[in-house]
């Protein structure tokens, strides 16, 4: 059974210097959570050198995808060790999201932390969750959808993404890109593969999938980060194995691959 939840829509019209999305694909440590955020910090500095102003991480990247210790990683948005994501992005007017467990009211969700320049933190928790989630997650029920330089972005995460319903949201909320923040083993990618070509297509979106790397959870997570365009063709990757980032200029429609 797919949960789905009502959601409210936030629109967020920022103005950044550089129209370059960046896909983070990291390999995280366990648990760790300093150590991730210091591997963070690599990318994300990485990102500015390419004069990239908005930069996404794969599925729960913080903590690693780790359902059985979510709860005990948890925290709040506003807890101070996501203070440095914050000062780069004021710092060097970039956009940055990344995963991690977040406690509510209601639970434990699987969220996306957004920090933008100046501007007060945001969240954007998964909303339609895995059966294999329900032990362990809660549902999200806000949806940021980013504007920036007149383009809207949907974001998306894992499992959700390859429902249809999601997508539909996304295409009547007008967005132009999707990008689907996940953590996935081959499988997932596979169906991946055959799904984003299609609905990139049908719906006139341009897609983005940014996936871990590693093993994790009881899977290893197979990378392939990806960009589809709107008309479904697979126009940049990043390999199956190791971290690196995946650039893309959506003035031009170009790619920039950087492998680690």
């Amino acid at each position: 059974m797919v949960h789905y939840v009502q959601t409210t829509i936030i629109f967020l019209n920022l103005t950044i210097k550089h129209m370059r999305i960046g896909l983070a694909q990291t390999k995280a440590v366990r648990g760790d959570i300093q150590a991730n955020i210091e591997n963070h910090i690599h990318f994300i500095q990485r990102a500015i050198q390419l004069n990239t102003g908005l930069v996404i991480f794969p599925e729960l990247s913080i903590t690693g995808y780790e359902p059985d210790m979510a709860q005990e990683l948890s925290t709040r948005i506003e807890d101070e060790i996501f203070n440095p994501f914050q000062e780069f992005s004021d710092t060097h007017d970039i956009i940055i999201g990344v995963g991690m467990p977040l406690k509510t009211t209601d639970g434990v969700t699987i969220s996306m932390l957004i920090f933008q320049p100046h501007q007060s933190r945001l969240e954007y928790s998964k909303q339609i969750l895995h059966p294999d989630e329900l032990p362990y997650f809660k549902s999200g029920s806000q949806q940021p959808s980013l504007s920036i330089q007149k383009k809207r972005i949907a974001l998306g995460i894992c499992y959700e993404t390859l429902q249809r319903e999601h997508l539909t949201k996304a295409k009547e909320n007008n967005a132009e890109i999707y990008i689907a923040s996940v953590s996935k083993p081959d499988r997932g990618t596979d169906r991946a593969y055959l799904h984003f070509p299609v609905v990139a297509k049908e719906f006139k979106m341009t897609i983005l999938m940014v996936n871990s790397v590693g093993f994790c959870d009881n899977f290893h997570s197979n990378g392939r980060s990806s960009i589809w365009d709107s008309e479904g063709q697979l126009i940049g990757e990043l390999d199956n194995a190791n971290e690196g980032l995946l650039i893309y200029d959506t003035d031009i429609e170009t790619v920039i691959s950087i492998q680690s």
